[in-house]
């Protein structure tokens, strides 16, 4: 991991880390986007306790900025805390798969329908390549490509519908959906459902078919909660 390594006195979370590239943030941010990626990627599992020191000591950082990366996780409903069991990672239920699919139903179906009217030709060649990148992802059963080609769909689909509200929803919808996601595609029958489902997705936008986009969006949906629960 690049960047600059603290102690653990209080004062290390006002620090700050340079990433490959030389972008610079706080320690406080670093430690959130490491702890988040293993949560997403279930290397710390759903239930698992987790002991600051040993996080802290495992990231090579200091307590402080663990510890504010652990109030935010919190807010995000990634982590909780729990008595006599401390910080745990946020189990997922069958409840939440539940909830996620109502909401995205809901507001990703309508999302569509205005993509369908409102994309760029630029969108819609983006769509197109998604989806055979995707081909070869799930060929490979690459699950890490596959996730941020997911990611880089939908947020697609959202900025090709321009409503900015309602892009500011899915991407709080989508953050939060990121572990599941992770979950549902450790199925490799369920890698090339999806590419072929975004590609259904992706052909009825290109033919500004607003209410065939919304159905392959809402079926696309259904098929990954009941793929989910199958695996809870």
């Amino acid at each position: 991991m690049q960047g600059e390594v603290h102690g653990e006195g209080e004062g290390e979370g006002e620090g700050v880390a340079a990433d490959a590239a030389g972008h610079v943030r706080s320690l406080r941010d670093e430690a959130y986007e490491l702890i988040k990626e293993r949560i997403i990627r279930c290397v710390f599992r759903p239930g698992e306790a987790l002991s600051e020191a040993q996080v802290a000591a495992g990231l090579r950082l200091g307590r402080t900025p663990v510890r504010q990366a652990f109030d935010r996780l919190m807010r995000d409903g990634l982590v909780e805390v729990l008595p006599r069991k401390g910080i745990i990672v946020r189990p997922i239920t069958e409840d939440e798969v539940r909830d996620m699919a109502d909401v995205r139903l809901l507001n990703e179906g309508f999302c569509a329908r205005l993509a369908a009217e409102r994309a760029d030709p630029e969108h819609l060649a983006a769509l197109t390549e998604n989806v055979r990148r995707g081909g070869i992802a799930a060929a490979e059963g690459n699950v890490t490509v596959l996730m941020s080609l997911d990611r880089e769909f939908h947020a697609t689909i959202s900025s090709a519908a321009r409503n900015a509200v309602l892009g500011d929803i899915l991407r709080n919808l989508h953050e939060r959906a990121q572990r599941v996601w992770f979950v549902s595609l450790r199925d490799a029958g369920h890698h090339r459902r999806v590419v072929e489902e975004h590609a259904a997705i992706a052909d009825a936008l290109a033919r500004r078919d607003g209410p065939a986009a919304e159905a392959a969006t809402q079926a696309h949906i259904l098929s990954f909660a009941a793929n989910l629960t199958r695996q809870l």
